[in-house]
């Protein structure tokens, strides 16, 4: 749902609207810890006598992970829609990558033909020196039989900055998709993917790591419709939870009537590092099939005193040692950067991490 701005917006500032019920699970429950959805305010920039070229019509029946409030946000912001199509029986070795600076809003399409293989970047990080702002991806692929999708999610955003990412994943028979999401810090970060496992053996493996710390937000929903037959799921949750950071993951299979030998597993596991710290996870597995097995499951807990003592006898403070495992975030996501947008993400999140005003100034 999409309203009008409440107030009138300041003279050099675009207006803003409210988007409600975003990244909204399949399945309502909690209702009182205010776990389902979460609402949001966006700019509403005006573009008038713009020419926008949008995407061919059957990305529209591409269902994406944080709705269609924010689909048709981002269509009505983005300066134009980006589509790229992969022949068939080919790999694209040059990664498409899709990079977004601070206010910057970009809808892209990719239709992965037949047998094709492409590797996918999102990177946002943009600077704007600690001013509020507002980036958006809206990212819809198609892949079609025994195609191969390799896609990569970089944000690090600084503790002004707002960034929403919506991704939409279609799998044809045998396709197979793998999602790399690196979470790295943002004011507030939204980001929503949506995987419909439609073709018989198709499958998607989805890894995610993050680090929240002082005030910010990460709100996580990502749904995996398996429909076709003997098709698999793997989704892998991991971060780090400092300060006062607040946490929403929400992570739904949903075992659809017909997708006899399905399977789908689903796992989180979290370290709070502040007493302040609010995380809520919240696991789903919906089915309506006899034949099929899901699981989840998720650890949530702080740095065990066995490791703090050993970690003591290496002279590391506590405080050191907890910076260990939030600095561990960075460096895996910075050894898989499979290009120089998604490495620069990444270093911009850790000089903002140790509060270097430069990259050169950041000594690890």
């Amino acid at each position: 749902m999409v309203e009008k701005n409440l107030a009138p917006a300041a003279a050099d500032a675009a207006p803003e609207i409210t988007l409600e019920r975003v990244n909204v699970a399949p399945a309502q429950t909690w209702n009182r810890l205010r776990t389902n959805d979460i609402t949001l305010t966006v700019p509403a920039r005006g573009r008038a006598g713009d020419v926008y070229f949008s995407l061919p019509r059957l990305f529209e029946g591409v269902e994406c992970g944080m709705g269609p409030a924010v689909t048709d946000w981002v269509e009505s912001q983005a300066k134009d829609a980006r589509y790229v199509e992969v022949p068939r029986g080919t790999r694209r070795e040059e990664p498409i990558v899709v990079a977004l600076g601070a206010d910057e809003v970009a809808g892209t399409g990719v239709l992965v033909r037949e047998g094709a293989e492409v590797t996918i970047v999102v990177a946002a990080g943009g600077e704007k020196d600690g001013e509020a702002g507002t980036s958006a991806s809206l990212l819809r692929v198609i892949a079609e039989a025994g195609a191969r999708v390799h896609l990569y999610e970089y944000v690090g955003a600084d503790a002004g900055q707002q960034h929403l990412e919506s991704v939409g994943i279609t799998c044809g028979r045998d396709a197979r998709v793998d999602v790399h999401q690196y979470l790295l810090g943002g004011g507030t970060v939204a980001l929503g993917l949506a995987c419909d496992l439609a073709g018989d053996r198709s499958r998607v493996d989805l890894g995610c790591r993050y680090h929240a710390g002082g005030t910010e937000v990460l709100d996580i929903n990502e749904v995996v419709r398996q429909r076709g037959r003997s098709t698999r799921s793997e989704l892998a949750y991991n971060g780090v939870l400092e300060d006062a950071a607040k946490k929403s993951l929400r992570t739904t299979i949903d075992l659809v009537h017909g997708a006899k030998g399905a399977q789908g597993n689903e796992a989180e596991t979290v370290l709070v590092l502040g007493d302040d710290v609010v995380n809520k996870t919240l696991p789903t597995i919906l089915c309506d099939e006899d034949d099929v097995a899901g699981n989840h499951g998720a650890t949530i807990g702080s740095v065990s005193p066995e490791q703090l003592a050993f970690l003591a006898s290496r002279g590391l403070s506590r405080a050191d040692a907890e910076a260990l495992f939030a600095r561990a975030v960075y460096e895996d996501a910075l050894m898989h950067a499979p290009c120089d947008e998604a490495r620069a993400t990444v270093q911009r999140g850790q000089a903002l991490l140790h509060g270097a005003s430069t990259l050169e100034d950041l000594a690890w």
